[in-house]
């Protein structure tokens, strides 16, 4: 059995797609101007062993092109992003051209050229007088739908748009356009090729401007209405408090005027309300301020921009979730990862309440009629999960923790929603168990966020308490009577690796790696990672040791010898099969933690203890070597988890947590005293 909605027909994490074709080994871009070069960028950084072909009917943009990709190689080697050796085969093999002829073996062609309707489709034409039949053809264009672009293709099943955003090496999303002329197959392919060279690509249907265009265009446009009460600086700071630019801003970086003139005169279509507002044309550049600048705003002003920002965000989202353009999840999602937004649009409905949105809504209806509403009860548009994405396999949950910006760090918000999908799915007699692993090929989760906890430094008990909040899950997963399997798709670090040591089982990636780099914050794992991973592989307790005290980093196959990892896999897919499989093997046979003390090898502290080459502090690691010892010699598995907490409050409380937790906030090295 698949999960599957309208937009999303084979699954929701695009990794559990098994492709008909492989990687590309010869791309092309046609259009060496703005974002053409950076998506060429995109496609050679994945794939360096690939062939790019970068055409335009010009030769200055072509070399200003080369310019510009071998200046982001050399930044990326100063940066130390990319060895050099990576950085040359990037930038091998990539032939900016005036020949079509060129593109005749490419297996993917995007096309990046003017929002023109006419010359995309001359383009489309030129294109498929040259390549495969089965080559694959997409349109970068942010607001014209497939159906328009394609209609004059001989074979328009192989084409649809695939969105990027500004800057498109970079940018984590792609907004994939699922038209109904597309083959199912070409559409999987596009979802899991996107995911599998980092992007987080997002299935939307078929509407002018997609989805996040729609929003980040009407934003733009109310803003440049809104000049008659307030002036393009107040308008940006009232904005900040949403976004971490102000439309003006973003405008003048993107030369954005005539784009928004374009996009929303297409949405005119479906109303005249959306009109371009006409102060777009007369104006080159607008007088704004860096965003973070303090601007005074008086305060009626700020009420009504804030009111009538929030309305059009607000009116734009629920439109896009009651047509079905997008889903609710992937309008919070993308409006974070591609328009700058603090929280998702449906977070700041949610953090308002109902009644505050209601009345949001009926003031910009007054001032701005004609413009959708909500079409159901408020409360409707917040059911739904917004960082785990469950696909369903032979029964089984597959939970995929989606918050790739962050590496999938964890944080409340997302271990209350993890909880919640349990709780549910154990009362649900048709799931046969879970399978837990995060979204993309880096991460499995790195790690907890600091969140409140350096409002807690130096108070104990405030320490201890915060300890067992966090661990909610793992308390609940001690107890779970179906199995849950921890699939780790790249690296578990921290709290991340202290949420999979209490899932049932643990298979993996062989490049995956397992770290407590707790210490080197000043700090130690104390939601059960200094009890458990001794009570569990008891073989392994040395190398546990040198991984709490000194952040050592474990690799696959050595948590595969000490019992640690039950299978290892090569692929993505072989990953997740095999994680099925040991969901089916412990079905009514669940492992559960030994309620017993273990013996532990001795521990020994250094006189300067260190992590790699930084120094530690030697008060944190004895306190932390103390946890350990404690936890190890308690009767019974809660008693010791007690230790655990208890630890994390006392080291909470040492200088060597201060500075730990305050330099990784300033992103500097810490410099521990003692």
């Amino acid at each position: 059995m698949h999960s599957h909605t309208p937009l999303y027909p084979t699954a929701l994490n695009p990794l559990l797609i098994s492709p008909k074709r492989p990687l590309p080994k010869k791309t092309a871009v046609i259009g060496a101007g703005t974002i053409g070069p950076d998506i060429g960028y995109y496609l050679k950084s994945a794939l360096p062993e690939s062939t790019l072909y970068l055409v335009d009917v010009a030769e200055a943009p072509l070399k200003a092109a080369e310019k510009r990709l071998a200046a982001y190689a050399q930044k990326a080697i100063e940066k130390k992003k990319m060895s050099p050796e990576r950085a040359q085969a990037v930038c091998a093999d990539i032939f900016y051209t005036l020949d079509y002829d060129q593109i005749a073996g490419c297996d993917l062609v995007i096309e990046a050229a003017t929002e023109s309707i006419d010359l995309k489709q001359r383009i489309f034409a030129a294109i498929e007088e040259r390549v495969a039949e089965d080559a694959i053809i997409t349109s970068n264009t942010s607001s014209i739908p497939a159906q328009r672009l394609f209609l004059k293709m001989t074979h328009p099943e192989r084409a649809t748009v695939t969105h990027f955003f500004a800057p498109a090496w970079r940018s984590l999303p792609v907004e994939v356009i699922h038209w109904d002329r597309v083959r199912k197959e070409v559409l999987d392919w596009l979802f899991w090729f996107f995911a599998t060279t980092g992007k987080a690509p997002l299935l939307t249907a078929d509407a002018i401007c997609f989805v996040l265009d729609r929003i980040f265009d009407n934003w733009c446009n109310e803003a440049a209405f809104l000049l008659d009460s307030a002036c393009a600086s107040e308008i940006d700071k009232v904005a900040e408090e949403f976004v971490h630019a102000g439309p003006f801003f973003v405008l003048n970086m993107a030369h954005g005027n005539p784009i928004i003139i374009e996009t929303n005169t297409l949405q005119m279509e479906e109303g005249p309300h959306y009109k371009p507002a006409p102060i777009l044309a007369s104006v080159d550049r607008w007088k704004t301020h860096r965003p973070g600048t303090d601007v005074s705003v008086p305060e009626t002003v700020g009420q009504k921009v804030r009111d009538r920002l929030l309305g059009i965000l607000f009116s734009q989202s629920v439109d896009i979730i009651d047509r079905g353009i997008g889903t609710p999840a992937d309008v919070n999602f993308g409006c974070q990862v591609a328009l700058g937004f603090r929280k998702g649009p449906m977070d700041i409905m949610r953090d308002l309440g109902p009644e505050t949105v209601e009345q949001v809504m009926a003031r910009f209806d007054a001032e701005r009629p004609g413009f959708p509403q909500p079409g159901r009860p408020l409360p409707e548009y917040q059911a739904f999960n917004r960082f785990i994405l469950i696909d369903v396999r032979e029964g089984v949950q597959i939970l995929t923790l989606r918050r790739p910006q962050a590496l999938n760090a964890l944080n409340d918000e997302i271990l209350d929603e993890l909880l919640a999908v349990f709780q549910t799915g154990s009362l649900d007699p048709s799931v046969k168990g879970f399978v837990l692993t995060g979204y993309g090929t880096t991460a499995f989760s790195a790690g907890a966020e600091i969140g409140k906890f350096p409002q807690l430094l130096g108070n104990k008990a405030a320490a201890v308490q915060y300890a067992k909040d966090c661990a909610k899950v793992q308390r609940f997963l001690d107890a779970m009577e179906k199995p849950v399997v921890a699939a780790l798709n790249g690296m578990a670090l921290g709290g991340g690796l202290e949420l999979a040591i209490r899932c049932h089982a643990l298979v993996a990636l062989k490049s995956a790696r397992l770290q407590f780099p707790e210490i080197t914050l000043g700090i130690l794992p104390g939601i059960g990672g200094c009890v458990v991973p001794y009570r569990r592989w008891p073989r392994g307790a040395a190398l546990f040791h040198e991984m709490i005290l000194f952040g050592r980093s474990l690799s696959v196959a050595e948590a595969a010898e000490i019992g640690m990892i039950h299978r290892v896999a090569e692929t993505y897919p072989e990953m997740i099969q095999a994680a099925l499989e040991t969901v089916e093997d412990l079905r009514g046979a669940l492992p559960r933690i030994p309620d017993a003390p273990v013996e532990i090898p001795e521990i020994r502290i250094p006189e300067t203890p260190t992590a790699g080459k930084l120094p530690l502090s030697k008060e944190a690691v004895a306190i932390a070597a103390k946890t350990i010892r404690e936890g190890a010699a308690s009767p019974f598995l809660a008693q010791a988890l007690e230790k655990g907490y208890e630890g994390f409050g006392e080291i909470a409380c040492t200088p060597a947590a201060r500075e730990g937790i305050t330099a990784f906030m300033e992103k500097r090295k810490p410099a521990f005293e003692r």
